[in-house]
């Protein structure tokens, strides 16, 4: 895979060509200071993979992806975590935090090779590996890591996510939400419920049983949903 390299930091930009060095699939066929420079490589040439910095002079990463018709596989390397939600949004391959481990810097290039080889849509790319989602509740980013989760509760245009120890209430639709979640585990049980069906410890009637803070919840199991589930429960032989 040819890549470039677009950072305004010398140093980030040392660190990524680095590792590049270090990986056969991968060659190293420019480097850009900023968006302008980057859009002339991209022009320029073949080009399969692009390490992407978020904060830029003249135009940031983010506006700069968006603006390309057609764009190559992109790693975004940055130093800022909040910008991870519009990052998968924008179906980047994978998004790295300065600084970035050079073992994770393989397990995001792999993912790119894995795409460019067409061995995994850019849907599974995008997925593989995450096993959180980041939600915006109080005025800013939080990080849901999936297997915390016990079930999920919809009200109204909000969404009360629960774990063992807390609760994160977002502004979103279940619907929303559910397309986000890896399934299995989670389910959706009932129109007001997605629920992770590794934290469920029994089936009783209508309603699922979960533990949260060490009480017993029955989350209920909507009529429509039940056939499906316990289906897919007696698969997974919970």
């Amino acid at each position: 895979m040819n890549a470039i390299i677009v950072d305004d930091e010398p140093l980030a930009q040392e660190v990524i060509e680095t590792y590049i060095s270090q990986v056969p699939e991968v060659t190293l066929v420019g480097k850009a200071a900023n968006a302008v420079e980057a859009n002339t490589l991209l022009r320029g040439g073949d080009v399969d993979l692009m390490f992407l910095d978020v904060n830029m002079p003249l135009l940031s990463g983010m506006d700069f992806l968006k603006s390309l018709d057609a764009p190559p596989m992109v790693i975004f390397t940055t130093a800022y975590s909040e910008h991870a939600v519009d990052a998968f949004e924008l179906s980047a391959v994978d998004y790295l935090v300065k600084p970035v481990a050079l073992d994770r810097f393989m397990r995001a290039v792999n993912k790119a090779a894995a795409l460019h080889s067409g061995q995994q849509s850019p849907a599974e790319a995008s997925e593989d590996e995450r096993d959180y989602i980041f939600v915006k509740a109080d005025k800013r980013l939080v990080k849901v890591e999936f297997d915390e989760v016990v079930y999920i509760e919809g009200l109204k245009d909000y969404v009360i996510i629960r774990n063992d120890e807390s609760r994160v209430i977002t502004l979103q639709t279940m619907k929303s939400l559910e397309e986000k979640l890896p399934s299995p585990p989670f389910r959706r049980v009932h129109r007001s419920y997605i629920v992770n069906l590794e934290k469920v410890e029994a089936v009783e009637g209508n309603s699922l049983e979960v533990t949260v803070k060490g009480q017993k919840k029955l989350v209920a199991i909507g009529k429509s949903y039940r056939e499906e589930l316990l289906e897919l429960i007696n698969s997974m032989k919970l």
